[in-house]
């Protein structure tokens, strides 16, 4: 009999959490997982889930705009915001009711309550003021967002998590930052009619991505009508008598809006979890320190997900999940791979990318081989939509080797994910060239781009 009342105890019911708990307690460990909030986790309640339905719903207004140039007559058409709130908050409760439901199925006890560490092997059960204990314990708590306290004013603002909750639509709105929250929500809420600001300290948006696919993006968002202000920060949020925000700026005065919002990086969610207590180290940013397997330095304490500060992504807390399945319960020590994750920006237009940037592969290699394309998406020819695809392709010059995608456009997404296949493949710029294309499509531009536009040798190009 066991020493201990579970095998594995889960600490966070997010993606990471759901996954190592349910695949545990499937192999017929004793499994108990436990959350203060909702299951299903940032990406479910209040992430990539929710804001892909905003997306969705923020494009009608250019799809009936695009329908009269392929002769369709659209009525009068107007947005009902608490509408998209209610359809919104039904698909998160459906979502929600599957993971318990697979939690249920695999036989895991679920605690609605928030737990806390009290050693390497015992956690406190906030609710009750139980103590159990578990002869391992995974802590997938995730991430929470910046509140930049420090800012005057800053309990005036709202952050990704109540921009999903809103009573109203703003009629304006001034978003601070300039990665994929910031830019997807500026999108979001110009396409929904809001008059939208983006502020941004650096000198352009989404700072790790290839220039191509950054610029690409501010200017088509720009020619949307965002306003966005690059080389400036929020210095203090006052409340005006009317009821609008007051928000005096660097470079640009003062800004009068309705809302503000604060998407200025999310932060490990560890404060209060008894970390100390347990003796697990964190870094500076509060991010739990784990090895390759994801163990802390306590041997009967692992962390997955974003609370590691290690790639901020849903899939891959879930493939950190099945890796730590594998090494503890399965007897096959497996690393987690963070080498060539696609990934997607669900800005509008879109941008789905892979592996390293021009700029990255530059330094990397002596010499690389770019092969960059921009057109006019066949959908824009009778709409009159003046909009431009973007698509790059990274070689190393010495093996012909791709070692970056990317693209800037309509489903970017859908074609990063596999493009993420073939880069992982370790395919070459051969092997794009003797792939038949798919007529018509803009994805053939991919295995259309022969000659390389520009080399780039030792960092200059040529």
């Amino acid at each position: 009999m066991s020493q201990f009342d579970y095998d594995l105890f889960v600490i966070g019911g997010g993606s990471g959490g759901v996954r190592s708990a349910r695949v545990a307690a499937s192999l017929g460990k004793k499994v108990a997982i436990a959350e203060e909030y909702r299951f299903g986790g940032t990406c479910v309640i209040r992430g990539c889930v929710p804001k892909k339905l905003f997306v969705y719903a923020s494009q009608f207004h250019e799809h009936f705009e695009d329908a009269t140039g392929y002769g369709w007559t659209v009525g009068e058409t107007r947005f009902d915001w608490p509408s998209l709130i209610a359809a919104k908050d039904r698909e998160i409760a459906r979502l929600e009711g599957l993971y318990r439901k697979g939690l249920d199925n695999a036989g895991v006890e679920i605690l609605e309550t928030r737990a806390e560490l009290t050693g390497p092997h015992s956690v406190r059960l906030v609710k009750s003021g139980k103590q159990v204990t578990a002869e391992r314990i995974v802590v997938a708590v995730g991430g929470a967002a910046n509140p930049h306290a420090s800012l005057p004013g800053h309990e005036l603002c709202i952050s990704s998590n109540e921009a999903f909750h809103l009573e109203q639509l703003p009629r304006s709105i001034l978003i601070a930052g300039g990665g994929y929250i910031a830019v997807e929500f500026a999108n979001i809420f110009h396409g929904l009619g809001v008059d939208t600001t983006l502020i941004y300290r650096g000198a352009e948006i989404l700072s790790r991505f290839d220039h191509d696919m950054r610029r690409g993006l501010h200017e088509a968002m720009e020619a949307k009508g965002i306003r966005i202000l690059c080389h400036d920060h929020i210095q203090k949020v006052t409340k005006s008598a009317a009821g609008n925000l007051d928000v005096d700026t660097i470079n640009n005065g003062r800004l009068v809006v309705e809302q503000v919002m604060l998407a200025l990086g999310r932060d490990p969610n560890t404060a209060g979890l008894g970390l100390e207590a347990a003796g697990v180290e964190t870094n500076d940013r509060g991010a739990i320190v784990v090895d390759a397997y994801s163990r802390t330095n306590v041997p009967s304490i692992f962390a997955l997900g974003d609370v590691t500060d290690r790639v901020q992504l849903t899939p891959v807390a879930i493939h950190e999940a099945m890796c730590f399945i594998e090494t503890q319960y399965r007897n096959n020590p497996t690393s987690p791979d963070h080498d060539l994750i696609a990934t997607a920006v669900f800005s509008q237009p879109e941008i789905g990318t892979v592996g390293l940037s021009e700029e990255a592969a530059a330094k990397k290699f002596e010499e690389i081989e770019v092969y960059r394309a921009q057109f006019r998406p066949m959908k824009a020819t009778l709409s009159g939509r003046a909009e431009k695809m973007i698509m790059k392709l990274i070689v190393n010059a010495a093996d012909r080797k791709v070692v970056g995608a990317h693209i800037l456009g309509h489903d970017a997404g859908e074609m990063a994910q596999l493009l993420g296949i073939t880069l992982k493949a370790g395919c070459t710029k051969d092997d794009f060239d003797r792939t038949m294309a798919v007529h018509p499509t803009a994805a053939e531009e991919l295995v259309t781009m022969y000659a390389p536009s520009y080399r780039v040798r030792n960092g200059e190009r040529i």
